[in-house]
């Protein structure tokens, strides 16, 4: 696994460099200070599997890099650390195709817990933004065609390419990354999105991760142990 921390304070670049290394022995962790040099090192190493990126660099917006990164870089999974932890930032990211926002704030034992629960395939969300939504505690969305059939209510009347596409909005895949993916036009990759939120009774990405998150927890916590060791950081 190859990781790129992008943040200007060389305390929190060697911080992470210690959680992901106890995490993953074996991780290649590139760091950058500012966008200048994540984009080199973005060029330099095109198989980077994961970024954690913090919102505010000294030469550029993270909200901007995030949008970037993922329109640029579909198949590289990003996670947002920042300082802030305002729900409207968090809904921000997450809507731009974030797989997860960790504030600065949360302890070196949740951390762990959420970048596991990022290398497991899930999605990490603050506890503070569920709970003010009325959601249960974090949990791994599922990501795959077949678990969102599993889950979605009978009468959802998604169709099978819609379900398809759900799947990769929940892997964070802008809509170019979609259409490429299955052979899609962007505009045909749109109308299912507008369909699947209308079907969800939803408006934003990030409420449909949350919706499909909550009826998928329970049946996804029976076969992801790491959801059990988060729920339990969590909510300690």
């Amino acid at each position: 696994m190859k990781v790129l921390v992008i943040d200007d304070h060389a305390l929190i670049r060697e911080a992470l460099h210690g959680v992901i290394k106890e995490l993953r022995e074996d991780a290649c962790i590139l760091a950058a200070a500012d966008c200048q040099r994540a984009y080199q090192l973005l060029e330099e190493h095109p198989d980077l599997n994961l970024i954690l990126l913090d919102l505010t660099l000294p030469d550029g917006d993270g909200f901007s890099m995030l949008a970037q990164l993922r329109e640029g870089h579909p198949s590289v999974a990003v996670v947002v650390l920042s300082a802030s932890d305002d729900p409207r930032d968090v809904t921000r990211a997450l809507d731009i195709g974030a797989l997860g926002y960790i504030p600065k704030t949360t302890s070196r034992e949740i951390m762990h817990s959420a970048l596991r629960l990022v290398f497991s395939g899930g999605i990490y969300i603050p506890p503070e933004l569920l709970k003010s939504r009325g959601q249960p505690p974090p949990y791994a969305a599922p990501r795959q065609s077949a678990d969102l059939a599993r889950i979605l209510p009978p009468r959802h009347g998604l169709t099978a390419r819609q379900i398809e596409v759900l799947a990769l909005l929940m892997q964070g895949k802008c809509n170019k990354a979609i259409g490429s993916t299955l052979g899609l036009a962007q505009a045909t990759v749109k109308n299912h999105i507008t369909a699947i939120f209308k079907a969800l009774d939803v408006s934003s990405r990030t409420e449909a991760v949350l919706k499909i998150g909550k009826a998928g927890s329970n049946p996804l916590a029976a076969n992801h142990s790491v959801v059990d060791t988060l729920v339990r950081s969590g909510s300690a």
